[in-house]
């Protein structure tokens, strides 16, 4: 093992053993805190339809709100933040409560507004927010668990994702129903308000809590602080990370577009309520996606221990078996045919959550773990979130001229084929991991 990995004198590296009852607090906690993230961001795809009737927008600026709006500003703010997560002396606890604040504020904020200006403003506030929690609390999660379990363990983080989508297509669609959009915004909004302060109360950052001997002895023996130039040169001359980062870049350019236009194609092409889209995507894009994330993490670990290169093998042949798949729910002229055909690529497609980041973790040292998560969030979230609702909005009001508000539709088609390319530098990463990833 590559010295730099190695762990400091004195202090253990975390063992299976190590997983303990506050360990396994923290992970459930931050599961928490990270669905309600997906809900704040994601809720806007269950109500983009009637935000858009009521303010009056065309599909670009829904794309805009959906995309842009919240990841440039995510992505810009990310490193940054996350250099800051990673100082030894920083509260990565108090740093996450404070952004789950911010970020809950604002999706409240976003109820109020009373045109496209307003609710832009505050959709960038909410990335503003959220650009403070997941690399922070990755780098809690591989502090505190063994390297043996860290795919799993960022896995039951990512499930935030799936589920949080899940609440959010659900809750938005019913309140909408029954009260309109900006009840649903507010509703979803205030609770985090709530959790910001449990979190206070209830968790602390490990590296804070240390025993003062051992957190000397850490003082002593670690390596120097890396600088900016030095942690981007060490992470970006990983042949490994960068194939992993273009294919998560990707994946998450798809999944963010088909996740806000997937519920329109229901809504236009199939006639659903927002209650009905919300619902059936649900089963779809909650239910499945939680199915796969855990599925991906499970078999990273399990895999794993035969050949690392096993760790991406779940994400890079599924998303090729997915594709064909895809093509066919987005054809069907049957709802319920759609429906069931949009399922098993859903698995196979958020599979890649726990291998993907913990293969970013274990792939540097400690001292740039926070910044290796953000430059992948980087990624995902400038080109994933920051155009693939845009520019799907962008392809669909270019194609309604011919097709109308069957449009959405063949944006669509073109998408599921597009999952071949993540599909592509998955496998690529996989065969460098042998010699690039490290332990501890």
């Amino acid at each position: 093992m590559n010295d730099k990995y190695a762990p400091i004198e004195g202090i253990r590296s975390p063992t299976e053993n190590d997983v303990s009852a506050s360990t396994r607090t923290m992970l459930w906690i931050l599961l928490i805190v990270y669905i309600f993230n997906f809900l704040d961001r994601q809720i806007v795809n269950i109500l983009a339809e009637p935000i858009k009737a009521d303010l009056n927008l065309s599909d670009t600026q829904l794309g805009l709100l959906a995309g842009p709006a919240f990841a440039v500003f995510y992505a810009l703010l990310g490193i940054p933040i996350a250099r800051y997560a990673d100082r030894e002396g920083t509260n990565r606890v108090r740093l996450i409560a404070l952004a789950l604040a911010i970020w809950s504020a604002m999706t409240a904020v976003c109820g109020l507004a009373q045109n496209f200006v307003q609710l832009l403003f505050a959709r960038i506030g909410v990335g503003v927010g959220e650009a403070g929690c997941t690399p922070a609390a990755h780098s809690l999660i591989s502090d505190s668990v063994p390297a043996e379990k860290r795919s799993s363990a960022i896995a039951f983080y990512g499930m935030g994702v799936p589920i949080g989508s899940l609440l959010g297509l659900i809750i938005g669609g019913i309140v909408n129903d029954l009260y309109g959009w900006r009840i649903a915004l507010m509703l979803v909004g205030a609770p985090g308000l709530l959790l910001a302060l449990i979190l206070l109360l209830v968790l602390r950052d490990p590296r804070l809590s240390r025993p003062q001997e051992i957190a000397k002895a850490a003082a002593d023996a670690a390596p120097a602080q890396l600088s900016t130039r030095e942690a981007m040169g060490e992470i970006l001359g990983s042949r490994a990370f960068v194939y992993i980062l273009i294919a998560a870049s990707v994946t998450a350019f798809l999944s963010y577009g088909k996740a806000l236009w997937t519920v329109s194609f229901f809504i236009r092409s199939h006639g659903f309520s927002t209650t009905e889209a919300g619902l059936s995507m649900a089963v779809v894009l909650g239910l499945a996606g939680v199915a796969g994330t855990w599925l991906g993490g499970k078999s990273a670990d399990l895999l794993g221990k035969r050949d690392k290169k096993h760790i991406l093998t779940l994400p890079a042949y599924g998303m090729a078996i997915a594709a064909p798949l895809l093509f066919l729910g987005y054809y069907m002229e049957e709802w319920w045919v759609a429906v069931a055909l949009l399922i098993v690529p859903t698995v196979l497609n958020t599979a890649y959550y726990g291998p993907t980041y913990a293969c970013v973790q274990g792939l540097v040292r400690p001292q740039g773990r926070a910044v290796a998560a953000s430059i992948m969030l980087f990624g995902q979230n400038l080109i994933g979130l920051g155009f693939g609702p845009f520019l799907f909005g962008v392809l669909s009001d270019l194609l309604a001229p011919t097709y109308g508000q069957e449009s959405v539709r063949y944006v669509l088609y073109g998408a599921a084929w597009l999952g071949l390319i993540p599909a592509f530098f998955f496998w690529r990463a996989s065969l460098r991991l042998k010699d690039e990833l490290k332990s501890g």
